[in-house]
């Protein structure tokens, strides 16, 4: 795996200073193909209908890592995408929000309009696809800034108030959640039903969380030990090691000889689809979440498809239709989310936490970038 390394401007100024009156800011940019370091950037400036909102944590999401260390976005680029933060600007025609509100943004709102967005395919609409939260540069998020510009569409349609008694850090999670609550749905996951999610890094958890409250029994696997007990904890029925030789027999031991109902893949192994769809029953789901690499590819036997009649879904990005539901599970505390957060980095040491959650320990799981406040 590609390593992450400092830029130059990162190893001879580790700590910049901030100067509000200078409008300028701390940023961790991508500059490359494994590169990502501190730069001082200008604050984006805000139109009449948009906010700035000061960042003040962030969480590392898996598709971050994946445009860091394979170049899959052209640099400079400055990433993050699970935001919460105060407003500090607000447009002369912004109604909705003022300074000082606490907030949470998606980075994502679709048109509403057209083909796609007719049918709920929010995260094929065209205008979708651009997002609509920036620290600078191509608009891709911009968590890692200490300050963030959000656009007209997202101001009215992708900003969530965040209550008095709800952490940033928490409220962080609205957006993994919304992406994980839509995949379980598009998986059709029923109560009673039992389901197989494999990989238990943060969003495998979330993924068995979400199916249990739709009430599953969940099965989890996991190489890690370590993963297998957090599943345990926050409520999986067994946490199965992927190395065993008895994975199987146990699966159908469970479900009456049949195999699960629905697997969810959570891990970006494309060996591992078609052994998802052997854990899986004859008419069963496989859904894949976290296969977005472009270039990748993937096999299995046509028979399981043609014959067995399994179905192979895809999901991905948020659905606007749970953005409410998401921020309810998360503010309600229905999702344990605080208890998935094993690190907290200081902004200062983003290629440090991008290392981390590119190599994962023993003892991580959900990876939290914080700001100075």
């Amino acid at each position: 795996m590609m390593d992450i390394v400092l830029t130059k401007q990162d190893k001879e100024q580790t700590h910049p200073t901030f100067a509000p009156n200078a409008r300028q800011m701390r940023a961790g940019v991508y500059r490359g193909k494994g590169i990502i370091g501190m730069e001082s950037v200008p604050v984006p400036e805000i139109g009449d209908e948009e906010l700035l909102i000061r960042v003040a944590a962030c969480g590392i999401c898996g598709t971050d890592i994946k445009k860091i260390l394979h170049g899959f976005a052209a640099p400079p680029q400055i990433f993050g995408h699970e935001v919460a933060g105060t407003v500090v600007e607000a447009g002369a025609k912004v109604k909705k929000f003022r300074v000082g509100d606490r907030v949470a943004s998606f980075h994502h709102v679709p048109c509403g309009r057209c083909f796609y967005c007719e049918r709920k395919l929010y995260s094929q609409c065209a205008f979708y696809k651009r997002a609509g939260l920036t620290a600078g540069y191509d608009p891709n998020g911009g968590g890692f800034g200490e300050y963030v510009r959000a656009m007209p569409s997202v101001v009215e349609n992708g900003i969530i108030p965040i209550p008095d008694d709800v952490s940033f850090e928490e409220s962080t999670f609205i957006e993994p959640v919304n992406t994980c609550l839509k995949a379980v749905r598009k998986a059709r996951v029923a109560p009673g039903e039992t389901i197989l999610v494999i990989g238990q890094g943060p969003i495998g958890l979330l993924l068995a969380v979400l199916a249990r409250l739709e009430g599953a029994h969940v099965l989890t696997s996991d190489p890690m030990p370590s993963r297998r007990e957090a599943s345990i904890r926050f409520g999986a029925e067994a946490a199965l090691d992927p190395a065993g030789a008895r994975m199987m027999e146990e699966v159908l031991a469970r479900t009456a000889g049949r195999g699960a109902d629905a697997v969810l893949l959570a891990v970006p192994n494309p060996a591992l689809v078609e052994e998802a769809l052997k854990l899986s029953r004859p008419g069963g789901r496989v859904l894949l979440f976290a296969h977005n690499d472009p270039v990748m590819r993937i096999e299995f036997p046509a028979a399981a498809i043609g014959v067995e009649e399994r179905e192979i879904l895809g999901s991905y990005s948020a659905s606007i239709d749970d953005q409410e539901e998401s921020a309810r599970l998360v503010f309600e505390r229905r999702i344990p989310v605080r208890e998935m957060i094993s690190h907290r980095f200081p902004l200062e040491e983003i290629a440090d936490a991008i290392a981390l959650a590119a190599k994962p320990d023993k003892s991580t799981l959900k990876i939290m970038v914080e700001h100075r406040q």
